[in-house]
């Protein structure tokens, strides 16, 4: 079975220790990206299956960006006020699912959002 390795990319640096610090505790790597325009090549360097993406940090254009440029990847958003609009929306723009960034919502998003790839 292939590794699965995570991407996570959060603007505030406590929240993306604590994430980062969970998520390495499901998936094999969880590779911290610095900015927004490290995401993508941190996503294609390592070959990831999941991507953990602040929503409040980039804009729906990037969203759409990374999901044409990775159809395959496992997109989970993080939202402060995530709500079944800003769901909608992020899922339309090719999110797997959005939550807060709690580390028992996001892990439970990326392992669901996985396991929903594989069967499909």
């Amino acid at each position: 079975m292939e590794p699965l390795r995570v991407v996570l990319y959060q603007n505030d640096p406590g929240t993306a220790e604590t994430l980062a610090v969970s998520l390495s505790q499901h998936f094999e790597s969880v590779y911290l990206a610095r900015s927004p325009n490290e995401v993508g090549p941190a996503i294609e360097h390592h070959r990831a299956k999941a991507l953990v993406l602040d929503l409040e940090a980039v804009d729906w254009d990037e969203l759409e960006r990374l999901r044409q440029d990775f159809p395959s990847l496992c997109i989970v958003g993080t939202h402060r006020l995530a709500d079944e609009e800003l769901w909608t929306a992020a899922v339309n723009q090719g999110a797997s699912d959005i939550c807060e960034p709690r580390q028992d919502d996001v892990v439970r998003s990326v392992l669901q959002g996985l396991t929903q790839r594989a069967v499909a």
